[in-house]
């Protein structure tokens, strides 16, 4: 009997060792091949080698037939790379817009208690010259890079401000500029608290917990923990995040890697705020990565409540590695899963929706697990929640005219015309500011067809290439017509739909970023039902 298992293990072994030499070997043979090839194009090709341009090509064609987030990160977009880790960059903290090369930089929108800011910078100030340059003839990109720099440097931006008219030198000192994953946080009624999170940065759990902290002595006896939209970030973030609502020791995920390698468990290790407090988690085709980690934890552990749509479906966890030349390589290194087991991880890349997130998969590819008291999860494809409440639809014009800059481009507009508004609860855009609206609007840029109109306009392509438009020619133009509608009118019709896209971008220009989720959840067709959920009042108990 030793006997036997000694050569079983002696063969698992071999099987191994075989198994990483043939590895070895491939992975030699192709190297050696590539070398050969990129030696005669040098040598032979007819025209001189954008060496450059087709090794990157062909880094990132590599990675990318592995996953969508295996990518090579060279030495010029490390602070790219630092600006998506930690939101933070060297500057003087503000939006800018540039209308065209020839024209100036426009202040858009100051960072609250940034450089800007506490300078007195307001949107609709514009820089006419940096360090002594003119702008003029520089992109906006250019721009922006002379903007930055390292914190403790100097700038100087001639300005001519909007309110004064005096144009004048302000030196700027530069500082570390640090945009918050939590964007704004308050109480939605008398005891509802609500916290709007955008990312997993470093120390944004601390900024949940003072958050938590502010909102239970505000008098919150439940809490909304928004993560829409919110692409995920630090896997740590996640586990510190969960931690506050959940026992000490508890397991929130489990990690594992390539042939079972890299097993980890992520456990809490900190005590936590609040073991109670009924919970609501709002999650959509956006909500990924970390995001899901929260929300999959908080949904296996019976501590929340997920409510709105399905989730991305990122199950993939990335680790930074260094390359020569001060590059990076950020691979993925290992699956996730949920305390339950789940893997939120898409079944394959294939059966995906237009904006990335998981298509339909059938419950027969799935497999069934259960939370902590014993409810039926699936895995295959992101957290489904627990209630699911579909976001509004908006129409193809008012897409068309938030895309474009037509509404962004009306606030800055406005505030040229407004020195002020009423405070933000407050505010609301007058018939007579729509009216303004609407003459702005006409005289802009932008594809105002309906979604129908679009599909016939397609139709009617496809009937051309195929000779039957002739033949179905006075049909085609009665249902044209039928569809036609000009953009005036069409901007009347969807007023309801456009006017909290147009408050919102006020607000921030007046209140700053917190002014506009303020706008936004005065709106928020997904959070109003989730409150009034039976489910949203037992949540967690």
């Amino acid at each position: 009997m030793k006997k036997l298992v000694s050569v079983a293990v002696f063969c698992i072994i071999l099987g191994t060792s075989a198994s990483a030499q043939s590895r070895n070997f491939k992975l030699g043979q192709w190297t050696e091949i590539q070398n050969a090839i990129l030696k005669e194009l040098n040598a032979s090709y007819v025209d001189s080698l954008p060496l450059d341009r087709i090794e990157r090509a062909g880094i990132d064609a590599m990675l990318e037939s592995l996953d969508p987030y295996t990518i090579y990160i060279p030495d010029e977009e490390q602070e790219d790379l630092e600006m998506m880790l930690s939101k933070t960059y060297g500057g003087f903290g503000a939006l800018i817009y540039k209308p065209d090369i020839d024209g100036n930089v426009i202040i858009s929108e100051p960072y609250r208690n940034s450089p800007a800011h506490r300078l007195g910078f307001v949107c609709g100030d514009e820089i006419v010259a940096i360090d002594g340059a003119p702008v003029k003839g520089l992109t906006a990109a250019e721009c922006t890079e002379k903007m930055k720099g390292k914190p403790g440097t100097t700038v100087v931006f001639t300005t001519k401000h909007l309110r004064t008219g005096v144009t004048d030198d302000v030196t700027v000192t530069r500082e570390r500029i640090h945009l918050p994953d939590v964007e704004y946080y308050g109480m939605v009624d008398d005891t509802t608290g609500y916290i709007s999170q955008t990312g997993f940065t470093a120390n944004v759990s601390g900024e949940v917990r003072s958050a938590v902290l502010d909102l239970k002595k505000r008098g919150a006896k439940r809490l909304v923990l928004d993560l829409r939209g919110n692409g995920g970030g630090l896997l740590q973030e996640a586990v510190n995040i969960v931690s506050l609502f959940v026992p000490r020791g508890s397991l929130i995920v489990t990690q594992k890697g390539k042939d079972g390698s890299g097993y980890y468990e992520y456990r809490t290790t900190a005590e936590p705020v609040d073991t109670l407090i009924p919970i609501i988690v709002l999650t959509d085709s956006g909500t990924a990565s970390s995001s899901e980690i929260v929300s999959g934890a908080l949904q296996d552990l019976d501590r929340g409540t997920v409510m709105g749509t399905r989730t991305f479906g990122k199950g993939l966890v990335q680790s930074l590695r260094p390359l020569p030349y001060n590059g990076s390589l950020k691979v993925t290194t290992a699956k996730y899963y949920t305390p339950s087991g789940r893997c939120v991880q898409a079944i394959d890349y294939s059966h995906r929706n237009e904006d990335g997130s998981v298509g339909h998969i059938a419950d027969s590819l799935t497999h069934e697990f259960r939370t902590s008291r014993g409810r039926i999860v699936r895995d295959g494809g992101g957290i489904t929640p627990d209630v699911i409440i579909e976001g509004k639809d908006y129409s193809r014009l008012t897409w068309s005219l938030v895309m474009n800059g037509v509404v962004d481009h009306f606030a800055l507009d406005f505030v040229r015309r407004n020195s002020s508004i009423a405070p933000i609860d407050e505010f609301r855009l007058s018939d007579e500011e729509y009216e303004n609206f609407i003459k702005f609007a006409l005289n802009e840029n932008f594809d105002y067809r309906s979604s129908a109109r679009t599909l016939f306009d397609q139709m009617k392509k496809e009937l051309g290439r195929e000779g039957l438009d002739t033949a179905m020619e006075a049909e085609l133009a009665a249902l044209g017509k039928a569809l036609d509608m000009d953009k005036e009118t069409f901007l009347r019709l969807k007023k309801n739909e456009i006017v909290p896209f147009i408050e919102e971008e006020i607000a921030v220009r007046y209140y700053f970023q917190e002014a506009g989720v303020q706008v936004r959840l005065r709106y928020d067709e997904q959070l109003h039902k989730a409150l009034l959920s039976p489910l949203a009042v037992s949540c967690g108990e």
